[in-house]
């Protein structure tokens, strides 16, 4: 039976604006001026870990000690009060009946935080929550889904991944899973379909309600 990974942030719910924004807010303080837009186009898809990486190499320096600490804080803030579902994930959900599982590069507390804001952990049970601090390698290296997927006991061949970032969409095709790309959250720009495609996705779609007939499509 196929194993269907969902990406959290972009996938499930539409989360990268608002934390983007909170994201380029906090680094311009600390002397890296960039905007959400920018942000969004470097950062989507990386973990916290793995973006200061990213810019510490930029600077030269580390950021201030307890930065992710207090953008966390900051954009949890955020998320609690504006977090929204994306649009027909929740009707997808209701109907998808085969195993499920998420892996994000989220914190596991701010996995589980966001889908019971946006009223879906219901559809998912805390052993099928899998983060990227559960490995070694965030995206873009595979590490995270072939965590997920030995832990739902489903080889790499059997799953289908939905994915919206270009770092995910990396990770899950070197994992060797059918990948599809979702391009209906409020943070994709123009061009962003065509980069998905680029990297080996089976599909783009950007509509939640066409799902579960690419689902049907690709049978494994």
């Amino acid at each position: 039976m196929i194993l269907v990974i969902f990406d959290c942030d972009g996938v499930l719910v539409d989360s990268e604006v608002l934390f983007n924004r909170v994201l380029a807010d906090q680094l311009t303080a600390c002397g890296y001026p960039i905007d959400a837009d920018s942000a969004i186009e470097r950062f989507t898809g990386m973990s916290m870990p793995s973006l200061m990486a990213v810019v510490e190499s930029d600077l030269g320096h580390a950021l201030p000690d307890g930065f992710a600490i207090a953008c966390r804080a900051r954009a949890n803030d955020v998320l609690d009060r504006d977090l929204q579902a994306i649009p027909g994930i929740g009707d997808v959900l209701d109907r998808h009946t085969g195993p499920r599982c998420v892996a994000s590069s989220s914190s596991s507390a701010r996995i589980r935080r966001s889908l019971e804001t946006a009223g879906l952990i219901g559809h998912f049970a805390d052993a099928t929550l899998f983060s990227a601090a559960m490995v070694k390698r965030g995206k873009p290296a595979p590490d995270l889904f072939l965590h997920a997927a030995g832990m739902m006991h489903a080889a790499p061949a059997d799953c289908v991944v939905i994915e919206d970032s270009l770092p995910g969409a990396q990770a899950a095709v070197a994992a060797g899973m059918t990948t599809l790309g979702f391009t209906g959250g409020s943070h994709i720009r123009d061009g962003h379909a065509g980069a998905l495609r680029a990297i080996g996705v089976a599909a783009v779609f950007d509509d939640m309600s066409d799902l579960p007939a690419l689902l049907g499509r690709y049978p494994l």
